[in-house]
């Protein structure tokens, strides 16, 4: 039985996240609503008139998909392999998804993304230059 290489298993969920956020945030453009309306009305603003946290929503999750696929030009750059970026990066995608009321879910898959890829680097993984290819492993010298 081999072992579980964490950090493909978070990209699967992290696109997931993505592919659900983008539908969320198309969503959103018909159904305008901020997920705390029923605490403050002072977030209205940001959904409607002008659709702005949708369209932020919608670069975000294409972004994400992008590096999580990832896109030919992007594959095997430093940002593609960089574990310490997704991290910095996930917390930002999250509050944009959680902002709007149809992406509370991708938050939700975003956030254990982020745990997922936490765990990944706190053992020591990298993300191979090659998309979903397993690193070498060195050969014992004797």
């Amino acid at each position: 039985m081999g072992k579980l290489i964490k950090n493909h298993w978070a990209r699967l969920i992290v696109l997931t996240a993505a592919v659900y956020q983008v539908a969320a945030a198309l969503e959103a453009f018909f159904w305008p609503k901020i997920f705390f309306d029923f605490l403050t009305k002072t977030l209205d603003p940001a959904v409607k008139p002008i659709p702005v946290l949708q369209i932020i929503n919608l670069l975000m999750g294409i972004g994400m998909f992008a590096l999580e696929w990832p896109l030919p030009f992007i594959a095997g750059s430093t940002l593609h392999r960089s574990l310490e970026a997704r991290l910095a990066l996930l917390p930002l995608v999250t509050l944009a998804s959680v902002l709007i009321y149809q992406g509370t879910n991708p938050a939700l898959y975003y956030l254990t993304g982020s745990v997922v890829y936490f765990w990944a680097y706190s053992e020591g993984e990298i993300v191979c230059p090659q998309p979903w290819s397993l690193p070498k492993r060195s050969r014992p010298t004797a």
